[in-house]
């Protein structure tokens, strides 16, 4: 099955070109042109997808407008002349039905007869300073080296900020627990005092203010003692029986 004649002009056309030292990350810039007055959808696929990263590596071209994708190799990337590289990377487009919203619903609904497909190979250069006679193991050595000298010295920077970063925490902690500790101390306060009022409340409550004092070394106030009902009971009894014996006796 033959497919579509692409559309987009891409540039470059077939190749794309990273030129080292490869001791960091290397980066290509691709141009994509849409010259239809329809807009088309792409994507951007690659044979090494670990040891590159692509951004955008979809979207969508408006018709008479460009795209650029920028293609970067990561500083993992081992360069070895005596190896032929094989990595390839291929643009997937197509046209953009009318009356379509949604481009994540297109592209899994899109047949393979739809799909216009370009192809592109990666090709690696070295820097002319390079001597010709240095091996790809000194060179790596040498770049190795200067790599730990960069990395060495971020991480210098990333402890420093990192120090001064947790001794900011820190202090600010330390305010914290001073305005906790001074909350705490309150808080005690208002809850000694409360208990103190209770207990003055619950005093009053239960003392008697209407029963009048009396000295526990007087007398007794007889007078204002009851006489017990019994008592009262046993003089009636008495008197009765007194008339009823005094009448007989007469």
């Amino acid at each position: 099955m033959e497919r579509k004649e692409q559309l987009l002009i891409i540039d470059p056309p077939s190749e794309l070109k990273f030129r080292g030292p490869f001791i960091r990350p290397v980066v290509t810039v691709m141009k994509l042109t849409n010259p239809t007055d329809n807009t088309i959808l792409f994507k951007i696929k690659t044979t090494a997808p670990r040891k590159y990263c692509v951004r955008p590596n979809f979207g969508a071209v408006k018709p008479q407008s460009q795209t650029e994708v920028e293609i970067c190799l990561q500083a993992s990337f081992i360069f070895d002349p005596s190896e032929k590289n094989k990595h390839k990377f291929m643009v997937q487009s197509f046209v953009v039905p009318d009356g379509a919203v949604d481009p994540l619903k297109l592209w899994k609904e899109v047949k393979p007869e739809q799909l216009m497909d370009t192809k592109l190979r990666c090709v690696f250069e070295l820097p002319p300073e390079w001597p010709a006679g240095e091996t790809v193991a000194q060179k790596e050595e040498v770049n190795a080296e200067a790599e730990i000298k960069t990395i060495s010295d971020d991480k210098v920077k990333d402890y420093r900020d990192e120090y001064v970063k947790a001794t900011l925490e820190i202090r600010q902690l330390r305010e914290d627990e001073s305005q906790l500790r001074q909350e705490n101390l309150k808080l005690k306060e208002q809850l000694l005092k409360n208990a103190t009022a209770d207990v003055m409340q619950k005093k009053q409550q239960t003392s008697p203010s209407s029963v009048p004092y009396q000295n526990a070394y007087s007398p007794p106030q007889l007078g204002q003692q009851p006489v017990p009902v019994m008592y009262i009971a046993i003089a009636v009894i008495m008197a009765i029986f007194g008339l009823l014996l005094g009448k007989y006796m007469l």
